[in-house]
């Protein structure tokens, strides 16, 4: 009996200020702190915060910052999702009024999406997917 992948758990983060970083992603971006441990003797300190449909990210301080270069594709190496084009707008403006960076937001075929960076400077992409069309879209005409 083969048992299928349901998603993602968790992402892990790492971060030389966890009080920074879950500031920006629960207020900022409206993530919600699911749970917090204190460093213990032989773990760091870490927090996971809920994203949103069963996803989670998991938020470990580390003495080190993290690295902040962009993926192989030139984009983020990791996302996350909104519900509407609106709450990307939404979002976007949020995230410059707090006076942290982001770039345009870009129709992709399926989605649009930007990229933001967070407080350790890592870049995250924030999506909306966009509706399905309903019509099949016509081969190119050749000839």
């Amino acid at each position: 009996m083969t048992h299928p992948l349901l998603g993602i758990n968790h992402l892990t983060l790492s971060t030389a200020d966890l009080d920074r970083l879950l500031t920006y992603y629960t207020e900022l971006l409206g993530a919600r702190l699911a749970f917090e441990r204190a460093a213990t003797s032989s773990d760091p300190r870490f927090a996971v915060i809920d994203v949103g449909g069963n996803d989670h990210l998991m938020i470990v301080e580390t003495a080190t910052a993290p690295p902040t270069h962009l993926g192989p594709l030139g984009q983020a190496g990791w996302g996350l999702r909104v519900g509407t084009y609106a709450q990307l707008c939404e979002a976007r403006e949020k995230i410059l009024r707090a006076g942290w960076p982001v770039g345009e937001i870009e129709t992709l075929p399926a989605q649009w999406s930007m990229t933001a960076r967070d407080p350790d400077g890592r870049p995250v992409d924030v999506r909306a997917h966009r509706p399905r069309t309903t019509t099949p879209l016509r081969p190119p005409v050749t000839g």
